[in-house]
């Protein structure tokens, strides 16, 4: 049977295959094409984890949330299009496909597909991550809806910011050495990070809240509001960074919009 690793980054693949062919059509209406997005990788999902772990439950953005997850050991937790905004626009390769599973507490499993880019990371093939370049630390922030924090953050450290598209993009930026940390409080959920932590976790990353607590999933809300994901050598200094930061300032930054990111 596929390991549970090897059907993620499968699965997340061929949604992106999907998503390719659904945003090639001709003079298709931005609006319409991310609901087709959204719903048909969706779909597609749901049947196959239905018919390869049909014991397991899921939690998709795309589905009606059952209860029945949180008393499950199992718990597949999907993204089908990670940055709709971004598959909207022609062009725009920062957008992405999460599929990870969650076991008794735990994420270990995980793949963020980047379509657009040729490119999928999973825990089934753990990447090295390289060492960084000279220069400043390079911070990815939501390119529509940057956190206030961060610049502040940013300023603190002599650090640059880095614009980009999904959370998965972000993520995946990290993990493959083109920027050095993501951090963010303006408003997430399970699904837009949980593939990316466990792909993170893989390749040897830190991965927290912005306060250094740990990131937990399979909750009764699935809002997880913030994330840092960094080099672990790093995680330190942003951690007392962030925590040095005006009283309040990174929560205020969460609580000032109840929606998740919007890249």
């Amino acid at each position: 049977m596929t390991s549970d690793d090897e059907l993620a980054r499968d699965l997340a693949v061929a949604a992106g295959e999907r998503l390719l062919a659904i945003r090639s059509e001709p003079a298709a209406d931005p609006a319409a094409l991310r609901a087709a997005g959204d719903r048909q990788s969706h779909e597609f999902l749901a049947a196959e984890l239905a018919r390869q772990r049909p014991d397991d439950a899921v939690l998709s953005e795309e589905g009606q949330d059952d209860p029945v997850r949180l008393s499950a050991r199992r718990v597949w937790i999907v993204d089908p299009l990670d940055g709709t905004r971004e598959f909207g626009e022609a062009g725009r390769t920062d957008w992405a496909v999460h599929v990870a599973l969650w076991a008794d507490g735990e994420l270990i499993a995980g793949a963020v597909a980047l379509p657009a880019q040729g490119r999928v990371l999973s825990t089934a093939d753990p990447i090295k991550v390289p060492e960084p370049p000279a220069g400043p630390l390079r911070l990815l922030v939501s390119r529509s809806r940057p956190p206030r924090f961060v610049q502040d953050l940013a300023e603190r450290l002599g650090a640059v910011t880095v614009p980009m598209g999904s959370a998965g993009a972000k993520a995946a930026a990290v993990i493959t050495g083109d920027a050095d940390a993501y951090v963010h409080s303006g408003g997430q959920y399970e699904w837009d990070s949980a593939a990316p932590v466990a792909v993170a976790r893989s390749a040897g990353l830190h991965t927290s809240r912005i306060d250094g607590s740990r990131l937990t999933y399979n909750q009764a809300s699935p809002s997880l509001p913030d994330i840092l994901i960094c080099r672990a050598a790093i995680a330190p200094q942003l951690l007392e960074t962030i925590a040095s930061l005006e009283p309040g300032a990174a929560q205020q930054s969460v609580s000032s919009t109840s929606t998740p990111e919007l890249t």
